[in-house]
């Protein structure tokens, strides 16, 4: 799943790429990743793109008084090309769920949104103001923004009674984080994923708003420049537990563990995180019962 250090880059690169080109064609191909029809993504045909930001995991292109906005869910990704086939395409089972084709000065160029596997959360919207986008009205502080200090990280976790790792995935509470750095920023914080928010020490607090910061800016870092179709492999490369099970943990050597739940899992290190504890499968734990 793309994650804020992913979109970050994947902003930079589209903004790079479309500002100041105009929007020739928009091709609806999946019906059903549309979240919006007032106004229609025709609209954006004639216009101009201005600007493209990020807000958390939400991929934003202002043109003229519309945002194209993204959200890329599980296995969304943008495609560019100089050169998109002139043909339509046609409705189908495979991954092409939006095509927008360019205009001048270079006719033909244009980018894909594509959504690979059988579960579609891909989520595209037209809008006219952002927080028209419920995920985006209810994001919390951005990591990466200069208002994110210890302090405000200390106060969002405040009474917080789950556990920490629910906490950093909560997109109310922070914005841009998912399952994989979560796993990495308490790896780094040598923090167990199931400690209570609300039983962490003021020393606690700290390592974890300095794994934040250094997690989140390493990944930026490490993505910065590369082409879209690297990104993926680049975040995967990067990562020491998340999706490492079975491997040596690269800090103290000892087996990365999996915790597996319904629809998800996390990794995590025994010796470096929860104190040589085993923590339970709840997948197998439910199973038992």
């Amino acid at each position: 799943m793309p994650e804020m250090p992913e979109v970050e880059s994947l902003t930079r690169f589209v903004h790079e790429h479309v500002v100041g080109r105009t929007v020739e064609r928009v091709y609806p191909v999946a019906v059903h990743a549309l979240k919006t029809y007032d106004p229609p993504v025709t609209a954006l045909e004639g216009r101009t793109f201005d600007e493209v930001t990020r807000h958390g995991k939400f991929l934003d292109l202002r043109a003229g008084e519309l945002h194209l906005v993204l959200h890329l869910a599980r296995a969304g990704w943008v495609r560019w090309s100089e050169k998109l086939a002139v043909a339509p395409p046609r409705p189908g089972k495979g991954p092409l769920a939006l095509r927008v084709r360019l205009g001048k000065p270079d006719d033909g160029a244009g980018f894909e949104v594509t959504e690979a596997g059988s579960q579609k959360h891909l989520a595209v919207y037209v809008v006219r103001d952002v927080l028209e986008v419920p995920g985006i009205a209810r994001l919390g502080p951005d990591p990466l923004s200069e208002g994110f200090t210890a302090e405000a990280f200390a106060g969002l976790l405040a009474g917080e009674s789950r556990q920490i790792k629910g906490v950093l995935r909560d997109q109310s509470v922070i914005a841009g984080i998912g399952n994989a750095y979560s796993d990495e920023i308490l790896h780094a914080a040598r923090m167990s994923p199931f400690k209570l928010a609300a039983k962490l020490s003021g020393e606690e607090v700290a390592r974890i708003y300095e794994a934040i910061g250094t997690t989140l800016g390493e990944a930026v870092e490490r993505s910065r420049g590369l082409a879209l179709k690297d990104l993926k492999a680049e975040k995967k490369s990067g990562l020491r537990v998340h999706g490492r099970k079975g491997e040596a943990c690269p800090v103290c050597g000892d087996t990365v563990r999996e915790v597996s739940f319904s629809d998800s899992s996390m990794q995590y290190c025994p010796t470096c995180q929860t104190g040589g504890k085993i923590l339970a499968d709840r997948r197998m734990s439910r199973l038992l019962k």
